[in-house]
C-alpha cells in the first residue's frame, strides 16, 4: 500500500473516531456538564500520552512554552464550546458547525501572513456562513440559537488554533508535543473551572463512557497526525469532512436525531466551500 492510499485510511479512521467521541460527549452531556467532559477528554488522553512520551524516551521540555500556553489555551476554549453544542443540538449539526474551521482558517491566514485576501476565500466565507445560518434556524427558539451560536465559535476557534499549530511547526516543533501541552493546558483549564462549580461526582457506570471518550478522542488525534505526514494534505483535509457523515449517520441510528433539509442544505454548504477553502489554504502554504 502506498503512503497516500496509507494517509487516505488514516484520516478515515481518525474522522471515525471523532465522530465516535462526539457520540460518548452525547452520552455524557445528561450527567455531566461540557467543561467536566472536557476535563475528562483531556486528562485521559494526557495520560496516554504521557505513557507514549515515557516508553519512546522523548523530551517533554519545549523552547516555546508561552506558544504552546497560548495555543492550549485557544484549542480548550474551542474544545469546551464544541461539546457545549454536542449536548443542545442534534450531533450532526454540532459536528457541522465545528467544521466550519477550515472556512475561517482561509479568511484568516491572509491577515495573518500580511496578504490580500482572495475573491475565492471571500466567496466560500459568504457560502460556508449562509450554510451555518440555515443551520442555526431563524424559527428556533433562543437556547437553540444560543448553542448554535457556540458550535459556530468552536469553529472560529479551531482555526485559530490550527494557527498555533502551523506557527509551531514552523518552529520544528514534533505534533506529538503539541498535542501533550494542548491536553495538559486544556486539564488544568477544565480542572480549575470544574472546581469552582457543583461538579458530577463519579460513580462506576460514569467510566464506560468516560474512558472511551478519552480513548476515542486520542486514537482520532493520533491517526489524523499520521494522515497528514503520509498523505496529500490536500486530500486529507478534504476527505476529514466525512466526520460530519459519519457523525449524521450515528445521530440518526443511535440518538434518533432527524436533520431537517435546511440542515443538510446548510451542511452540504460548509463542506463544500470548507473543502475548496482548505485546498485553496494548503496550495498557498505549500507554494
Amino acid at each position: 500500500m502506498t503512503d497516500q492510499k496509507k494517509g487516505m485510511l488514516w484520516i478515515i479512521i481518525a474522522t471515525f473516531f471523532f465522530s465516535l467521541m462526539g457520540s460518548f460527549v452525547k452520552l455524557g452531556s445528561t450527567h455531566f456538564s461540557s467543561v467536566e467532559l472536557v476535563f475528562y477528554r483531556s486528562f485521559i488522553s494526557l495520560v496516554f500520552l504521557f505513557l507514549y512520551i515515557v516508553i519512546s524516551h522523548k523530551e517533554i521540555k519545549t523552547p516555546h512554552l508561552r506558544k504552546q500556553i497560548d495555543r492550549g489555551v485557544v484549542g480548550f476554549l474551542s474544545l469546551a464550546f464544541f461539546f457545549y453544542a454536542i449536548a443542545h443540538l442534534n450531533l450532526g449539526s454540532a459536528m457541522t458547525l465545528n467544521y466550519t474551521s477550515p472556512i475561517f482558517l482561509g479568511f484568516f491566514l491572509p491577515f495573518i501572513s500580511h496578504q490580500k485576501i482572495k475573491k475565492s476565500i471571500f466567496i466560500c466565507t459568504i457560502v460556508g456562513f449562509t450554510g451555518a445560518l440555515l443551520i442555526l434556524d431563524p424559527h428556533g427558539e433562543w437556547q437553540s440559537w444560543f448553542a448554535g451560536l457556540v458550535g459556530l465559535v468552536s469553529g472560529i476557534g479551531a482555526a485559530l488554533a490550527y494557527i498555533h499549530v502551523i506557527q509551531l511547526s514552523k518552529l520544528n516543533e514534533p505534533d506529538w508535543r503539541t498535542v501533550f501541552y494542548f491536553t495538559l493546558v486544556s486539564s488544568i483549564g477544565s480542572g480549575l473551572w470544574i472546581s469552582f462549580t457543583d461538579y458530577q461526582k463519579l460513580v462506576w457506570n460514569d467510566i464506560w463512557i468516560l474512558i472511551p471518550l478519552g480513548l476515542s478522542a486520542t486514537i482520532a488525534q493520533i491517526a489524523m497526525t499520521r494522515a497528514y505526514r503520509l498523505g496529500n494534505s490536500i486530500v486529507i483535509g478534504t476527505l476529514s469532512y466525512l466526520a460530519i457523515v459519519f457523525s449524521g449517520i450515528i445521530s440518526l441510528l443511535y440518538f434518533n436525531e432527524t436533520m431537517r433539509i435546511e440542515d443538510v442544505l446548510g451542511a452540504l454548504m460548509i463542506i463544500i466551500s470548507g473543502a475548496i477553502a482548505s485546498n485553496i489554504s494548503l496550495k498557498s502554504r505549500i507554494n
